[in-house]
């Protein structure tokens, strides 16, 4: 039995920026110095401005020069700089023009699972130089589900229907594998994403709840799972564990490939949080920093239903539930977010950049949700790493110099949980010390490289980086930082 409401699109009327926790503590090296970075041309305050959008679960596709997100209830929008964002489409019902009347070409799978809406698609672009569109259909209260694909020439639609792939929550009936459906062990067939392995193997990954994460091998020219598979590879989760919203990214850099989900629950009181483990291979093992094999991260049976404490302590967390109290000198609604999560994530091969898009709901603001995209960098360990900050771009550096400074600083944690995550102020001396709510030494490894040792012995690993702080209304220096037990670290400086 699952799982989460589906959310509505409701749009905020602000129109800011995002970032945002606190922590505990020993030893690193003194700063190490650099040579001054001369900084580029940024964009100067008056034209730092954002255009926002409503897209539950985004998932991410290039299609020439344009970005564009694609998520629940067949809502998707488009952007060219990650910054101001067009809504395409919305809403299932014969309007959409993503489908030439949705209601009639997608009957067989709404009337499946019962419902009148879409859940969270994915669209990849195939062999054949069309636009594939996995889409899903849940009931809500349980797992049954129906994944299916639909076709375009055009990324902006219209979509036929091709066909249904997979079905989940048949209730005492054979599933897929052959066995009798059980909801504990076998997937609910929602939220896939379709990537492309380096050799150029096509997969897709899927579940929510239930009986965890799966993977299968699919052809890339028909663009459907290559049969036998049943239901594919068991990879995450189980026991009706409040895992979903799974995303593989392979980074050239690090080889490693990422599977990024969404722990707890999607509501403004639900604690969804990201978290990320990794691979060599597509189809795993995958592990978190401790190397832990995420496919034994699972609720406990004889616990009551949606056990959280099992799974909190795995993977590693990359945000969740914070706030950046308003610091002397700035205005404005203090940046956080409420339940981000349900990610899909996007590696520009022209810049090096990687990038992380998610929805997020807002400290006070109930369930009213918006696309966020905030920059990612992949740390000293091989882990992703998150900028404070919604992206703006600007490619100054950071020196040892700049480093040292008073911070407010997140926490993030491994729980999950409703509570906010709030900012405390830590210094960071330019001898190397650290002290304030947290204490310990931090050193700057050259480039944009930063480490910080607390005095509880943990090292964390990240980097340094200018974001927007549209508190201060200026780009201020900030880092993201990460132990290998999988806590993040968020530090965004004070005053000039």
């Amino acid at each position: 039995m699952l799982l989460r409401t589906a959310a509505a699109g409701a749009v905020l009327a602000t129109v800011g920026g995002c970032g945002g926790g606190s922590g505990a503590s020993t030893t690193a090296s003194a700063p190490v110095a650099t040579p001054p970075v001369v900084p580029p041309v940024v964009p100067p305050a008056a034209t730092v401005a954002f255009t926002n959008v409503s897209v539950h679960d985004p998932s991410v596709i290039k299609a020439a020069d344009t970005y564009y997100v694609f998520g629940s209830h067949l809502a998707a929008a488009k952007t060219v700089d990650w910054m101001n964002w067009t809504k395409i489409a919305d809403g299932v019902n014969a309007g959409n023009p993503l489908f030439n009347n949705v209601t009639v070409a997608l009957a067989e799978t709404l009337s499946w699972a019962q419902t009148d809406t879409l859940w969270a698609p994915d669209v990849a672009r195939l062999d054949d130089g069309k636009f594939y569109m996995y889409y899903c259909a849940c009931k809500g209260d349980s797992p049954r589900s129906a994944l299916g694909v639909a076709v375009a020439d055009k990324v902006e639609g219209p979509y036929v229907n091709k066909q249904l792939l997979l079905k989940s929550g048949m209730w005492g009936e054979a599933s897929p594998d052959g066995t009798i459906y059980d909801a504990a062990k076998h997937p609910n067939v929602v939220d896939p994403n379709v990537f492309r392995d380096s050799g150029g193997k096509l997969w897709m990954v899927y579940g929510s709840y239930s009986g965890g994460i799966f993977i299968m091998e699919m052809d890339p020219v028909t663009g459907l799972p290559k049969p036998g598979q049943g239901y594919g590879k068991h990879l995450m989760g189980g026991n009706h564990a409040r895992i979903e919203g799974a995303y593989v990214l392979y980074s050239p850099d690090s080889k490693y490939y990422y599977l990024f989900v969404s722990f707890g629950g999607l509501d403004a009181n639900g604690g969804y949080n990201m978290r990320v483990a990794r691979s060599l291979n597509p189809d795993g093992p995958y592990v978190d920093g401790a190397g832990t094999d995420m496919a034994a991260v699972k609720a406990n049976p004889a616990l009551p239903l949606f056990d959280d404490a099992s799974i909190a302590p795995h993977g590693q967390k990359l945000m969740g539930n914070h706030q950046f109290i308003l610091a002397s000198g700035e205005s404005g609604t203090a940046l956080g977010y409420v339940s981000p999560g349900h990610n899909s994530a996007y590696y520009d091969a022209a810049t090096g950049k990687y990038f992380l898009v998610f929805h997020t709901r807002f400290p006070g603001q109930g369930e009213a949700h918006e696309v966020r995209v905030h920059e990612m960098f992949i740390n000293a360990d091989g882990w992703p790493v998150v900028a404070p900050f919604r992206y703006v771009p600007s490619s100054a550096g950071v020196t040892a110099a700049d480093a040292a400074g008073t911070y407010k600083v997140i926490n993030h944690g491994k729980d999950i949980s409703a509570a906010i995550k709030q900012s405390q102020a830590v210094v960071l001396a330019a001898g190397g010390t650290v002290s304030g709510a947290m204490s310990g030494t931090w050193a700057h490894q050259g480039g944009n490289q930063l480490s910080i040792t607390l005095s509880d012995g943990t090292t964390y690993n990240g980097v340094l980086s200018r974001q927007w702080n549209a508190n201060a209304d200026a780009f201020a220096v900030t880092f993201t930082v990460q132990s290998k037990a999988g806590v993040s670290l968020w530090g965004a400086r004070t005053g000039s």
